[in-house]
């Protein structure tokens, strides 16, 4: 017995050691983008955490489909809960060979082996002669010619450049009226030939969303930049203004059709027009075995190819007899992919069933028109039943031969309904006493008005507004609206300017775009209100309007 266990400690230690080098071995790799144009060059990152790996990997089987264009390495070193982790990164640059599927094979570094990447390159669109010779120039693009209204269209920049450029580039910011803007991620910058020249390319993309149907016009872009001279001459004092001249190239102007929401859509339904949607559930703890008073978490998630967080309506409430509901604050997420903008909103709720027996669960159901098949489409949860068991907690024991007693949820919440009509009855005829009394009384002068001024309110809202800040804009908001005869939802729903610019700041709140958000909109909207409708008497709180307005 005392040697089998020396074997089974040793075979232990053998395999242990084994996954532990294998796991060290482990070569990653990754590219900055899987679909590029002919010519363009893309940038592949191997990264190796094996300490006992010294020299490069071998990029020979690359020779085959791509021209190695530069190498570097990057070695870091980082602590985590105390342990140290050294990373090897290296990045290569490949320019492939041909168009169509090219994959990038497998690489070897030492005992480690990499995935291969799969690219796909497709054929670069015509360019202008003019913009060829010119040693900087701008390309705006869209990824379709029409869209519907508030779907998703992809705005591409692309500048160029076979020059080199000072650091003190820039680009207009992208304004288009009458639509929503998301960035999509950061710059990318690579490499791409043209007519054997090489240059230098800075790409931005942005998920635009048109608020109405008709004919949308992108303005141009102008960008601006200072080229490097070849020889550049200074003063003696080395003082002087830095060398080159100052570019400024602008892309044309570019219309987009957008399309007004189908005939057929189902007019009580939110518009939720996507390239594709998934609707999914989750529950903690299953719920097989519940019992009276137990407490289940039902998340929803409703993700969306092709809208932001702040376009997703709420899921539909588990609002059933047998059930009280708990619900959380919805948890909002936006993830960028090559197609564009993926919205994700999740809701949870926690649900305490107060009877045993069975429980129906409804179908939740969510329409949507598929923009890339171009049909209404439906995604729904299937109806479940839920098998609620007494509680034995619950269960009070009674002399012998005397019905049992259970005192369940239902007893709970009768006893509650009786105590909240009694305080009610009760506060009624303290009010009408009052009030009575007070009909007998001595007018009286107003009081003087208590906290800020409305004038001293419409400051903070404005600053706030001019200063893009959509936290404290969302707090000086509602301290305005608390001054005002109508809640924000209301005024939203009667002046449509204001309800677009509480969507923009709603999905600056909820998204990670917050800190791209202008405020001139949502100030001129509050200002336009007309001023018999701005009474400044307090007349209660105010929050948001919902996200999605009917």
């Amino acid at each position: 017995m005392t040697r089998f266990s020396a074997f089974l400690l040793a075979l232990l230690s053998a395999l242990m050691l084994a996954n532990a080098q294998v796991q060290a071995a482990e070569l990653g790799a990754s590219v900055d983008r899987s679909r590029l144009s002919s010519g363009e060059t893309v940038e592949l990152i191997l990264e190796s955490n094996d300490v006992t790996i010294f020299g490069k990997p071998d990029l020979t089987p690359l020779d085959a489909e791509f021209e190695v264009r530069g190498t570097r390495q990057v070695n870091q070193l980082t602590t985590i809960n105390g342990a140290n982790r050294s990373t090897t990164r290296w990045f290569i640059t490949l320019l492939p060979k041909r168009n169509g599927s090219v994959e990038i094979p497998s690489l070897q570094l030492g005992d480690g082996r990499s995935q291969p990447i799969t690219l796909q390159v497709v054929e670069s669109e015509t360019q202008d002669s003019k913009n060829k010779l010119a040693p900087v120039f701008i390309e705006a693009s869209l990824d379709q010619a029409n869209v519907y209204v508030q779907a998703q269209a992809i705005l591409t920049l692309r500048i160029y450049h076979s020059v080199s450029l000072y650091d003190d580039s820039s680009l207009t910011p992208l304004q288009v009226p009458d639509a929503r803007i998301e960035q999509l991620g950061d710059s990318r910058t690579y490499e791409k030939d043209i007519n054997g020249v090489r240059h230098g390319v800075i790409e931005m993309r942005y998920a635009i969303f048109p608020q109405h149907s008709g004919v949308l016009n992108i303005p141009p872009q102008q960008f601006s930049a200072t080229l490097v001279d070849a020889q550049p001459a200074q003063d003696a004092s080395g003082q002087g203004p830095k060398p080159g001249k100052l570019l400024r190239v602008s892309s044309a102007q570019i219309a987009l059709t957008v399309k007004a929401k189908p005939a057929s859509y189902p007019a009580d339904a939110p518009w939720l027009p996507a390239r594709s949607l998934s609707l999914s559930e989750s529950w903690s703890p299953e719920p097989d075995q519940v019992q009276v008073g137990d407490s289940l978490t039902r998340s929803l998630t409703l993700k969306v190819d092709g809208l932001a967080s702040s376009q997703l309506p709420p899921l539909p409430a588990t609002d059933i007899n047998g059930l009280r509901r708990y619900p959380d604050q919805p948890v909002l997420g936006n993830q960028n992919s090559e197609r564009g903008l993926i919205g994700s909103r999740e809701e949870r709720e926690a649900l305490v069933p107060a009877h045993s027996g069975a429980i129906e669960l409804p179908t939740v159901d969510v329409v949507w028109w598929n923009t890339f098949e171009d049909h209404l489409e439906h995604s729904s949860l299937p109806a479940r039943t839920l098998q609620v068991l007494n509680n034995p907690s619950l269960m009070v024991d009674t002399p012998t031969g005397s019905p049992q007693v259970v005192y369940g949820a239902d007893s709970e919440a009768l006893w509650w309904w009786k105590l909240s009509t009694l305080i009610l009855a009760c506060t009624t005829l303290l009010g009408f006493g009052l009030w009575w009394r007070a009909r007998w009384q001595p007018a009286i002068l107003r009081a003087a008005q208590t906290g800020p001024s409305p004038r001293s309110v419409l400051d903070d809202l404005k600053r706030a507004c001019q200063a893009n800040d959509p936290h404290a804009t969302r707090q000086a908001l509602d301290a305005w609206a608390r001054q005002q005869p109508e809640t924000l939802a209301e005024m939203a729903a009667r002046f449509v300017p204001l309800s677009d610019a509480l969507d923009g700041l709603n999905g600056a709140l909820y998204s990670e775009s917050g800190q791209h958000w202008q405020g001139e909109d949502l100030w001129r909207a509050t200002r336009a209100i007309p001023l018999a409708e701005r009474v400044q008497d307090p007349v209660g709180d105010s929050g948001l309007p919902p996200l999605y307005p009917k």
